[in-house]
Order: C-alpha cells, then sequence, then structure tokens
C-alpha cells in the first residue's frame, strides 16, 4: 500500500510541476516565426481503411492548405478498403495531380505500420507528414509542422489535437477536457523543459530518412508512434511540440468504441514500454531528467494496474484484520478520486488548459471523470495483458480501427 501511494504520488507531482509550469513559467519559443522561402519537400501520408464517410473532408482540407503546390504530394493510402473509400480516392487524384494513391489490397498484413512503411518505398519527401483520415488540418498546419526541420536536432514534430464534434454527447465533451489538458499544458510543458514531448502520429511530421535508418515502423507494435517517439530519443534526436498547429479530429461518441480505442492504445503503448524500458536507461545521448520522464512516460499505462491491487490490497488487509471497514472505504475512494483528477485527466492541468483556452465553463462537467475510472481501468488492464502475452508468445497484433460518427458531428 505504501509503494501504492508513493507511485500515485509521483505522477500527482508530476503534473501539478507541468501545470506550474505552463502558468507561470517560461514558455520556450516556438518555430512558427521562422520565415524561410527555401521550403522542403513534404510528402503527406493519409492511411485510410473504410474512410468514406470522413475522406473527402481530410482530402479538401488538405487541397487548401497555403504550402506551395510544387513542394508537396498527398499519398492517400487506400489499406484493404471494402467500401466507396477507393472510388472517392481515384475521383480526387484525377481532379487533383498532386494526389497519389496506394492502394493495399493484397495479402499483406492491414494496420497503420504497415502502410506506413509501403509508403515511405514511394514517397518524394524528406519530410513526412502524417494526419488521421477523420482529421481536418488548418491552412498553415503543413508550413507549421515543416519548418521546425530547419532545427537538424528535430526528429519529428506534433501538433494539437482538438475534437470536433464535442457537442455530441457526454463522453465527447470529457474526451475533450481531456485533449485540451494532455496538449495544452502537458504536452507544452515537456517541451518547454525540454523533457520528452510525445510525437502522437496524427497531425505531426518526421524526417523519412532517420525512420528508414532506424528500420521503418515495427509492425508488430500498434502504437507506432510511441514506438517512434523513443526509438527517436535514444538515438539522440528530439521531438519538439507545436501547440500553434492545431487540428481538428472526430473522437469517439460511444463508450464501447472509446473502450477498443483505450485498449488498442493502452497494449500499443505497453508493447513500446517492453521494447524501449532498458535501451531509455542506457541511452547515451539522453541526461538524467529526460531519462525520468522517459520512464514515467512508459510507464503511464501501469498506473491503473497499480491501482487495481491498491484496491485489492485494501480489502485483502480488511479481511486479514491489518485494517477497519472505514479504512478499507477510504483507500477505495481515495485511489478511484486519484484516477479521476490525479492521473488520466488531472483536474489542475483541465483546469489551466480551459483557462488557457478561454473556456473555463467546461471544467463544471470535471467530477463526472468519475466514470472514466472505472472505463479505464478495465480496458487498460486489458490491454496490458494483450501487451504481454504479444511479448511472451511473439505475435502480431490485429489493427482495429475506431468507428467514425462524421454524419452525427458537427462540421
Amino acid at each position: 500500500m505504501i509503494i501504492v501511494i508513493v507511485i500515485m504520488s509521483i505522477y500527482a507531482i508530476r503534473h501539478l510541476s507541468f501545470t506550474m509550469n505552463r502558468t507561470l513559467g517560461e514558455q520556450r519559443i516556438y518555430y512558427q516565426d521562422i520565415l524561410d522561402s527555401d521550403l522542403p519537400f513534404v510528402s503527406i501520408m493519409i492511411p485510410m481503411h473504410n474512410e468514406e464517410l470522413v475522406a473527402t473532408q481530410v482530402l479538401d482540407a488538405l487541397l487548401r492548405c497555403d504550402y506551395p503546390r510544387n513542394r508537396m504530394e498527398i499519398i492517400a493510402i487506400n489499406d484493404h478498403s471494402t467500401d466507396k473509400t477507393a472510388e472517392i480516392l481515384e475521383r480526387y487524384r484525377q481532379e487533383h495531380p498532386i494526389i497519389v494513391i496506394l492502394s493495399r489490397l493484397g495479402d499483406e498484413p492491414r494496420g497503420k505500420p504497415s502502410a506506413l512503411n509501403d509508403a515511405l518505398d514511394i514517397a518524394k519527401g524528406e519530410i513526412i507528414v502524417v494526419f488521421d483520415a477523420d482529421y481536418i488540418p488548418s491552412k498553415g498546419a503543413i508550413r507549421d509542422l515543416a519548418i521546425c526541420f530547419k532545427d537538424p536536432e528535430v526528429g519529428a514534430v506534433m501538433g494539437r489535437v482538438v475534437p470536433i464534434n464535442t457537442k455530441s454527447n457526454l463522453l465527447t465533451r470529457l474526451i475533450d477536457l481531456e485533449r485540451s489538458g494532455g496538449y495544452q499544458v502537458d504536452q507544452q510543458a515537456r517541451h518547454n523543459l525540454r523533457l520528452m514531448p510525445q510525437y502522437g502520429g496524427t497531425v505531426g511530421g518526421f524526417r523519412k530518412k532517420v525512420v528508414i535508418d532506424l528500420g521503418k515502423f515495427d509492425e508488430f507494435i500498434l502504437a507506432e508512434d510511441t514506438d517512434l517517439t523513443f526509438d527517436l530519443f535514444i538515438k539522440g534526436w528530439k521531438v519538439v511540440y507545436a501547440n500553434r498547429v492545431e487540428c481538428y479530429e472526430e473522437v469517439p461518441e460511444n463508450w464501447q468504441v472509446r473502450s477498443r480505442q483505450i485498449k488498442r492504445w493502452a497494449r500499443g503503448h505497453c508493447q513500446s514500454m517492453y521494447k524501449h524500458f532498458f535501451p531509455l536507461l542506457r541511452s547515451p545521448y539522453l541526461n538524467f531528467k529526460e531519462k525520468f520522464d522517459g520512464f514515467l512516460l512508459l510507464c503511464i499505462y501501469l498506473i491503473p494496474f497499480i491501482l487495481l491491487t491498491g484496491i485489492v490490497d485494501s480489502f485483502i488487509l480488511f479481511f486479514l484484520g491489518e485494517m477497519q471497514i472505514i479504512y478499507s472505504i477510504f483507500v477505495f475512494l481515495f485511489v478511484a478520486g486519484y484516477n479521476t483528477f490525479g492521473n488520466f485527466a488531472p483536474f489542475y492541468e483541465i483546469g489551466t488548459a480551459a483557462l488557457l483556452d478561454g473556456t473555463t465553463y467546461r471544467i463544471r462537467i470535471l467530477p463526472l471523470f468519475i466514470f472514466y475510472f472505472f472505463l479505464n481501468i478495465w480496458n487498460i488492464n486489458v490491454g496490458l495483458f494483450d501487451a504481454t502475452l504479444d511479448r511472451v508468445r511473439r505475435r502480431r497484433a490485429g489493427w482495429q480501427k475506431t468507428a467514425r460518427f462524421r454524419r452525427n458531428a458537427e462540421t
């Protein structure tokens, strides 16, 4: 129980320090103010599997971007789609020469890591920018991402994700709060403090040559973004966060879809944890502060398991006569309350993000994050269990696509 409390306290202090830095600390200058007409050639990749509901929006948004047409290409990856995605892509290709279609319809494994690896073989750009199919980037997003690579130490860059369908129901509002705290405060603070901001797999970019030299994406790991983040840092590259580069996404609108998404994230992240744990600690390119932050980031999906052991431990102590019933209930409420406000959705980060965004009215639903506790503690433990079996059996995890709700979303 003491170990559980110590671990909980470490993560609570971590979130608090990030919040204090974002509100009172010096904010690190970003690259968007750099003026340079010598822009790199950019290959924009959009992995798609049955994306007929959202394909036109992301393509239209990219075609409206203000990046020079002669310095970009759009690679739309049709990854074993069985709906009208192929027809939509072909129509856009005929109308816009900068669009290239990569069709993956054979026996190759489906999934984002495999799709990106195939696309790397045909990409002309020295910089790769990736968007998921349900995302709608702003006009200046490509330039603001590409300009970061003027810094020779930068291996990848990540923009900010903003939900677009927040008014759909309670779940989308909760995810919106979670996103705001995670990006506006957590990611920005790690960027300020020169720790380990995370490349998120979409609304981001990376150097093609670096990823190819690393052996491309590991197709056995679901979280290719986390895997790339730690590959880069361990090899001496930096990942930067671009808070100004906002891109709008569609978030799940029902709890079942959200549960599958969390399981996939937890499974992929834990796969990366098993792969990078010791290489992170041994890396000669990272200082102690970066390694400690990376260690806490790697182990973040272990926290629900640790919290669950704390709850179980309180009941075991009660039945052994070592703890009175009132203390067992208190421990349970404390652990549940911590997970609600101090781990996945730290209330101080969310409150600060709402203040910075000028939307403080949103925090009125903050206590309802208690539902997230019960959702996450089960789904993340399932993901951890699956990742452990993947590691032991060296099995390939099947890719699970997140369902789309664009018909019901306000766009």
